[in-house]
This record gives structure tokens, C-alpha cells and sequence, in this order.
């Protein structure tokens, strides 16, 4: 016993004395600086953001799976599953370059191709502004599932998912958030450039899906016995709005990651306070969608309809996404409640130009898409990159021209490079299935497998089982 306090003594001088001469300092190496912390703190902001825009992909999937027949259930989920897989690639290998590259003419991005590890002293990694980003180019892609269900094959869907995000959302990227494009490089002015506003993807995700979704629509043409003979539209009721209503929750939640996201950075005050403004601004438009879509649908059918109300929360997100860090909440308001009509009044057009859209992704992603994009140039209050504010705030007609010449542009050449992609898939592998296949179900003719094997016939196997 007397041996252990000696022990202990001994251990106690040497520790104080050690303490003494280091000045009271921890034996550990000294901690990051405040810059590296910032660094650190941005790049797991992008992360969690990144994150979030991910599990979207979920989100789309129960929604599309909700929308639409039990039937080609199993094939809707696939699908929502290869669109990332074949993104991920895609826009590793080429797409980042294109989109980020040193730039030609404004144009396109000539360099960063097959994207290594690359790192820069002071700045997020490069490898995580890849993530980030690679989960938008997902998004786009996805968009063109839900236009185009129930009756597209699945090999057409993997060839035209890789291009989308291999050249055509790319090309669009460069335009407006590369630094350099013609449309904006974020040169705090228009000099030079047309000062295009699109925080976070109004138009440069959503319309570029939106686009390609109504020119798969069109070349694909409607489901079996979706118009009559006398050509008015018949409902085909999806079959599960437990799993669409969740779709839209899961949506609503990752717009928390890409929106206030966009903004690419959280270390500083200003940072800060804009990522809590998008953050606000992004949930009142999406309620706000909610009630414009409810009260449309309401005066139109005579009862509330929760289909409508589900596309009007996206409506207005969409809508929103564009001006979400440059209006003000009461804009933010308005901007989302306009798109609710939108997406009502938007799937009636198409049903009178018999285009079949089953989830309503046409009126959603372009419509209100490029309602929320022009919009910028009537709501914004917050000067932006270009410093410019809209009309209704003082800043005369400027940015609402610029964002129309930027919506044109955008579905110019979307609308055209979609349109070749899906002709020329439909004149080579085929675009849509056989009559036989589509009548009984995409599950059972493109996998040999349903989603809900209990309600399937016997000697049918369930999708995930080997026999």
C-alpha cells in the first residue's frame, strides 16, 4: 500500500512538472485554423445537403410507384433506381466536365473529364462539389420516368437516362452555373453575359426535365385506352396514394437540402443568414402551392382532391427554386400559390392535346418551372449575382427579359436534344413496348416479376427473388 502512494506521488510531480514546462498546453498537436474549420464545415454542409437531394431519388420513386398501376410497379422502382446508377457514372466520366470545365465560348466545358482527386488548398474539395452536384444531375434525369410510365422499355430508358446526364443537362449547367457561361458569369453585373438568375434549378433541372419529359411524352404517345374514341381522356387511377403522398413528404424534405444548399456554403454570417432565407421561402411556397392546387381543384371538380394538392406542394417548390434566396417570404407566397392553378390548369391542356403525362410531371417540372424562373424578374428584391432586382421591386425589365431569353434558350435546345435522342432510340433499340406487354404490365413483360406477388397469378415470382 505504501509502495502505491509513493508510485502515485511520483506520477503526480512528474505530471506537474510537465505541465510546468509546457506552459499548461495539451500534449496534442495544436487544432485546425479558422479557415480549415470553414472549409470543414462547408464541405459537411454539402454532404448533408447532398444527402438530402439523394434521398429525393426515394421520393420520386414512391410517387411515380403511387400514380400509377399496380401492375408496372416493380418497373417503375427499377427505373427510379437505374436513372442514378447510370447518372452517377454518366457525370462522373463526362457530364462534371462539361458542365464545370474550362469553357468554350461560354458553351461548354473542354477539361475535368474522368474527374480524380482533386484538391485545393483553402477550398471545398473538388470530389465534394462532384457530389453535390451529381445528385441534381440525378433529379433531372428522374423527372422523364414519371411522364413516361407504364409503357416505355426499360433498355430505352437506361439509354436515354446516361445521355440526359452525359451531354444534355451538362450543356445547360455550363450555361448558368458554371462561372463562365453565356447566359451568367457571376460577374456581379450583366456586362457580358445576360445575368440569368436560376438559384437553384427552376429551369436548369426542372425545365430541362420537364422539357424532356413532354418530348418523350410526345413521341412515345398515351397509354392503351387513356383517350376514347371520341378522344376525351379517361381516368387511370394510380393505385396506391399512401405511397404517392409519402413520395411528395420525402420531396418536400430533400428541397431542404436543395435549396438551401445551393447556396454552397454555411461558415460565415451572410452564409448563414441566406440558407435560413431559402430555407423559409422554400416551405411557404410549398404550402402555398398546396392551397393554389386545393382551391383550383376544388372550384373546378367540386370536391378537395388530393392528387392535385400532392402536385400543387411540388408546384410550388419548383417554382420557388429559382428566386428562393432573392424574394422576400410574402413573394415567396405568391410565387408558390400561382403554381398550384398551374399544375391543375397545366394537366387539362395536356389532356386536350392528348399528350398522357401519369403523375403530372410536364405541368410540375416545366410548367411551374418556368413560371418560378420568370418570375425572378417580377419578385426579386435581393439583388442577386447579376445585382440587378425585378420589376415589381424598382429594377424596370432588365432581369425579366434576361430570364426569358434564358428559358427559351434552355427549352430551345432541350426540347431539340431530347427530341433526336428519343427518335432516334425509337427508330433503333424501340422506345416502347408491345401492346401485349403494356396490357399486362411492364413487371411481368420487361422483368418476369410483379411488386405485390399476392395479387399476381400463379407461377408468377416476386421481384428480388431468384425463382
Amino acid at each position: 500500500m505504501r509502495l502505491t502512494w509513493q508510485k502515485a506521488g511520483i506520477a503526480l510531480a512528474a505530471g506537474l512538472g510537465l505541465w510546468a514546462i509546457t506552459g499548461g498546453r495539451a500534449f496534442a498537436q495544436e487544432g485546425p485554423s479558422t479557415a480549415e474549420l470553414a472549409v470543414a464545415m462547408d464541405t459537411f454542409f454539402l454532404f448533408i445537403c447532398a444527402a438530402l437531394v439523394f434521398f429525393m431519388q426515394a421520393g420520386f420513386a414512391m410517387l411515380t410507384a403511387g400514380l400509377t398501376r399496380s401492375k408496372n410497379t416493380a418497373n417503375i422502382l427499377f427505373k427510379n433506381l437505374m436513372d442514378f446508377v447510370m447518372c452517377s457514372i454518366a457525370f462522373w466520366a463526362i457530364g462534371w466536365g462539361i458542365a464545370y470545365g474550362t469553357s468554350a465560348g461560354g458553351f461548354i466545358g473542354t477539361d475535368q473529364f474522368f474527374l480524380p482527386a482533386v484538391t485545393e488548398e483553402g477550398s471545398v474539395p473538388v470530389l465534394a462539389s462532384w457530389f453535390f452536384q451529381v445528385v441534381f444531375a440525378g433529379t433531372a434525369a428522374t423527372i422523364v420516368a414519371g411522364a413516361m410510365a407504364e409503357r416505355t422499355k426499360f433498355t430505352a430508358y437506361l439509354v436515354y437516362s446516361f445521355i440526359i446526364s452525359l451531354f444534355i443537362y451538362p450543356v445547360v449547367v455550363h450555361w448558368v452555373w458554371s462561372g463562365a457561361g453565356w447566359l451568367n458569369h457571376y460577374a456581379g453585373n450583366t456586362e457580358g453575359n445576360w445575368g440569368f438568375t436560376d438559384f437553384a434549378g427552376s429551369t436548369v433541372v426542372h425545365s430541362v426535365g420537364g422539357w424532356a419529359s413532354l418530348m418523350g411524352a410526345l413521341i412515345l404517345g398515351p397509354r392503351l385506352g387513356k383517350y376514347g374514341p371520341d378522344g376525351k381522356p379517361r381516368t387511370i387511377p394510380g393505385h396506391n396514394m399512401s405511397l404517392a403522398a409519402l413520395g411528395v413528404f420525402i420531396l418536400w424534405l430533400g428541397w431542404f437540402g436543395f435549396n438551401p444548399g445551393s447556396q454552397l456554403a454555411i461558415a460565415s454570417q451572410g452564409d448563414a443568414d441566406a440558407v435560413a432565407m431559402v430555407a423559409v421561402t422554400t416551405n411557404l411556397a410549398a404550402a402555398a402551392g398546396a392551397l393554389g392546387a386545393l382551391f383550383t381543384a376544388w372550384l373546378r371538380y367540386g370536391k378537395p382532391d388530393l392528387g392535385q394538392t400532392l402536385n400543387g406542394v411540388l408546384a410550388g417548390l419548383v417554382a420557388i427554386t429559382a428566386g428562393c434566396a432573392y424574394v422576400s417570404p410574402l413573394s415567396a407566397i405568391i410565387i408558390g400559390f400561382i403554381g398550384g392553378p398551374i399544375v391543375v390548369l397545366g394537366a387539362e391542356l395536356l389532356d386536350r392535346m392528348k399528350i398522357d403525362d401519369p403523375v403530372g410531371a410536364v405541368p410540375v417540372h416545366l410548367m411551374a418551372g418556368i413560371w418560378g424562373t420568370l418570375a425572378v424578374g417580377l419578385f426579386a428584391s435581393i439583388p442577386g449575382n447579376t445585382g440587378t432586382t425585378g420589376l415589381f421591386f424598382g429594377g424596370g425589365a432588365t432581369l425579366l427579359i434576361s430570364q426569358f431569353v434564358g428559358v427559351v434558350a434552355v427549352g430551345v435546345w432541350t426540347a431539340a436534344l431530347a427530341g433526336a435522342m428519343f427518335l432516334a432510340i425509337k427508330a433503333t433499340i424501340g422506345l416502347r413496348v408491345s401492346k401485349e406487354e403494356e396490357e399486362a404490365g411492364l413487371d411481368i413483360g420487361e422483368h418476369g416479376a410483379v411488386a405485390y406477388p399476392d395479387l399476381a397469378s400463379t407461377g408468377v415470382r416476386a421481384a428480388g427473388t431468384a425463382d
